[in-house]
């Protein structure tokens, strides 16, 4: 059976794969986030792939900045490895606020002043300026999943934020 990769032949020995996940119970309310990274490098060496695995949580959040300390936390982590910086990444997540937020939105943000194209204060404008610098440093792609469709690591990352929320309950 072959082996599917989430990259094309070229890209595939250098790839960070990263899925993430944020949720609450009660929004605002106890919050969690998980995220995994995968390192296809070592597959691709005839190593097992290296997955690393990280959650935690809060007791009173939203789902939005929930799934905001999900990337965060994954794309910092790479980044803290020098050798990480000239590879890409792909990251897979279930919302359309982060994607949408990152690759689109924080353009007209960062040109009005941080305001909503309603003049309104851009909400979690913290989160967003800490995932913009995280991003800065590496070669990202974003890639929206549905949630809950039986994506491996998406439902991998669902099931740890949803461990943590029960944390916080």
């Amino acid at each position: 059976m072959e082996q599917l990769s989430l990259f094309s032949d070229a890209d595939s020995e250098q790839a960070v794969v990263v899925y993430t996940d944020g949720g609450c119970s009660g929004n605002p309310g106890a919050g969690g986030w998980a995220c995994v990274i995968i390192d296809e490098a070592a597959a691709a060496s005839g190593k097992a792939q290296k997955e690393q695995c990280f959650s935690g949580g809060e007791k009173c959040t939203t789902n939005n900045r929930m799934e905001l300390t999900a990337v965060i936390t994954a794309l910092t982590f790479i980044a803290s490895s020098p050798e990480n910086l000239s590879r890409p990444v792909s990251v897979y997540t279930d919302s359309q606020y982060v994607k949408n937020g990152i690759t689109t939105w924080i353009k007209g943000w960062k040109r009005n002043g941080w305001r909503t194209a309603d003049k309104k204060p851009v909400k979690n404008q913290d989160l967003w300026l800490a995932l913009d610098e995280a991003v800065s440093k590496l070669s990202v792609r974003w890639v929206w999943v549905k949630g809950h469709a039986g994506i491996k690591y998406n439902e991998l990352v669902d099931s740890l934020c949803q461990m943590e929320i029960k944390k916080y309950k």
